[in-house]
């Protein structure tokens, strides 16, 4: 098929697992033949072909052409494809995967607490006859961030492995390296520098410009994938409450109801009377159902009770549209620019 979309995934690991837990959540279950294989589908989306590829290697997928789409670490989109115009990030956050790009130096460093302080030592150790060391896997970011503090006389070490070990074994001073907990980087006696954060990252959605502009018909396959993840993501901020409230008219309920703006809900309470059931004689209820947004579900649920409502129930759903999708109209206007 001339116009398959391809979407780039990671290959191994945490990384492929939290991914493809993702995507299932999403409605978008990968499926391929066994373990060894590179290529998969997405059951009931034809058209669409996943690709395990090294997560350092989505970006660049991307960039080429190779890949439509992926799903990578924002911190590797940051360091190679920054200035690349032919890499769009479509959503930024896909709330997974999180973690920090971060200067951390030897917990014996007592008098290094902050970048001023490492940009002085930085001096003093040029006017020694040396240049700071730093061991990074992330050049382009460290790099633009320390000169960006001030530290302007430093080398920096393209380390291979476990870039922790560096300063212990001697092949570095300090080290540019991610972390998502600081454990590892407290077991190697290692710190963060105090405003040492290069960068916040986790799993992000990007495209491929050249691929997605040169073959129009593959943009319909892709907003299918652009729209279910976005709607996904925006289900973590509503909640859908439903209550059974007594009242003597629908409008009665309706007054009562959004008078508090927890339970106004986005556009209003959706109302309906509730049937009792043979031999109940009690009457006058009326079933509610409201979206609220999540930090919110408390008070709604508290305002409900005030009014004597009972069965409150409430769930997520699993999508939320919106009139449009703000992601694949970004994604269509970036198509659209020069370049």
């Amino acid at each position: 098929m001339s116009e398959l979309v391809r979407l780039a995934i990671s290959s191994k690991g945490a990384y492929e697992e939290a991914t493809l837990r993702f995507l299932e959540s999403a409605g978008l279950g990968v499926w391929r033949p066994n373990p060894r294989q590179y290529v998969g589908r997405i059951g009931g989306l034809p058209g669409v072909e996943v690709l395990f590829q090294r997560t350092a290697d989505i970006v660049h997928k991307v960039a080429d052409a190779s890949a439509d789409l992926g799903i990578t670490g924002y911190d590797l989109v940051a360091e190679h494809a920054s200035d690349d115009p032919n890499v769009v990030v479509v959503i930024e956050d896909l709330g997974f995967r999180r973690c920090e790009l971060v200067i951390a130096v030897p917990e014996g460093w007592l008098d290094i607490t902050t970048m001023a302080d490492l940009a002085d030592l930085s001096i003093d150790l040029k006017r020694s006859g040396r240049s700071l060391r730093v061991a990074t896997k992330f050049p382009n970011l460290t790099r633009d961030f320390l000169h960006r503090h001030g530290v302007n006389y430093f080398t920096l070490v393209d380390a291979h492995g476990a870039l922790e070990v560096a300063p212990a074994l001697g092949h570095a001073d300090i080290i540019a390296d991610l972390t998502e907990t600081g454990v590892t980087l407290r077991e190697n006696r290692l710190r963060v520098l105090e405003g040492g954060v290069i960068l916040s990252a986790q799993a992000c959605l990007i495209a491929s410009r050249r691929g997605l502009r040169t073959a129009p018909g593959k943009l319909e396959r892709a907003r299918a994938i652009v729209e279910l993840i976005e709607a996904r993501l925006r289900t973590r901020r509503y909640r859908v409450v439903t209550a059974n409230v007594r009242g003597t008219s629908e409008e009665d309920v309706a007054r009562h109801v959004t008078a508090e703006g927890a339970t106004a809900g986005e556009r209003g309470p959706t109302i309906a009377r509730v049937y009792p059931k043979a031999g109940d004689a009690s009457g006058g209820w009326y079933q509610v159902t409201i979206i609220v947004p999540s930090d919110l579900l408390l008070p709604a649920v508290d305002h409900l009770r005030r009014a004597g409502s009972s069965g409150i129930t409430v769930s997520r759903p699993d999508y939320v549209f919106d009139s449009c999708s703000e992601a694949f109209d970004r994604l269509c206007a970036a198509l659209q620019e020069d370049g």
